[in-house]
């Protein structure tokens, strides 16, 4: 009798029960609703506000992601948040920041959610000369992972990324296609790089979403506005009826719904005003 391998999707699962989040949740948290197997094979771009095309998601369906991080005493705040509610999300992480709070980005992995990358030190890659760029990059795969996980491999854990201020390039994007890896935009912002209070942004976003019915949020767990709405945010997600979708690295190739018609990217507008923040 020879043994199976166990799917990687079920030891996902068995790790994120025994983090506990599910136990200590009841009915009246808003919960993971479904998660949502994201193919890499051959790469590609998601997120409506850069490329014109987003996830496959249905209508009140979300994403939550976050970037900058790990962040001691920010980001371990919206872990809490998050495990409250029985939420997983997706960190999109900053080499340096891992590499400074290793235990903060293994506790981000054992607890269920997805780690993404984000360069090693925020660079705008667009400043960069290619070769310097992809190095960038590529130290940002090694640091993240051997905080989080205690080992860096030639391939980065998980095949997501998303470029510091959305300014990718087309080589850039070419390269990490081949790769395997595939590129996050947003399809909603909360602006949260901008002075607002915590307040005003919990206003805003919940404006967007009510709009957009849902979709790739952004958020940044760096940002003490964003942590200190967040419980807000997720009692207010449930109330409306929206429902949390949970990616991870899945097989095959990456499968998207188009952009509606007259699409334009709002990030270029974006940075061509503002230089080249956010993200």
């Amino acid at each position: 009798m020879t043994s199976r391998p166990i799917p990687l999707a079920f030891l996902a699962l068995l790790s994120w029960l025994a983090a506990g989040p599910a136990a200590a949740c009841g009915p009246e948290a808003l919960g993971t609703a479904r998660v949502l197997a994201v193919g890499t094979v051959g790469g590609g771009a998601v997120g409506l506000k850069t490329y014109p095309r987003t996830l496959l998601l249905e209508p009140g369906e979300v994403v939550l992601t976050f970037d900058d991080g790990p962040s001691p005493g920010r980001t371990d705040r919206v872990l809490d948040a998050l495990k409250a509610q029985c939420v997983r999300a997706t960190f999109f992480m900053v080499g340096r920041d891992a590499a400074a709070a290793p235990a903060l980005a293994a506790r981000v992995a054992r607890e269920g959610h997805s780690i993404g990358y984000h360069t090693m030190d925020h660079a705008n890659l667009r400043h960069l000369r290619p070769e310097a760029a992809e190095a960038d990059i590529e130290r940002g795969f090694q640091a993240v992972d051997l905080a989080a996980y205690g080992v860096a491999r030639a391939n980065p854990q998980t095949p997501f990324f998303r470029f510091p201020g959305f300014a990718d390039t087309p080589l850039l994007d070419r390269w990490l296609a081949e790769r395997d890896i595939v590129v996050f935009g947003a399809d909603l912002w909360a602006s949260d790089w901008l002075p607002e209070t915590s307040g005003d942004e919990l206003k805003l976003i919940l404006a967007r979403l009510d709009r957009s019915k849902g979709g790739i949020l952004l958020f940044h767990d760096i940002q003490p506005r964003t942590v200190a709405m967040l419980p807000t945010f997720l009692e207010a997600l449930r109330a409306r009826g929206f429902r949390v979708v949970h990616i991870e690295a899945g097989p095959g190739a990456l499968a998207t719904r188009p952009a509606p018609p007259g699409w334009s990217s709002e990030t270029e507008r974006f940075l061509r005003r503002s230089g080249g923040a956010g993200g």
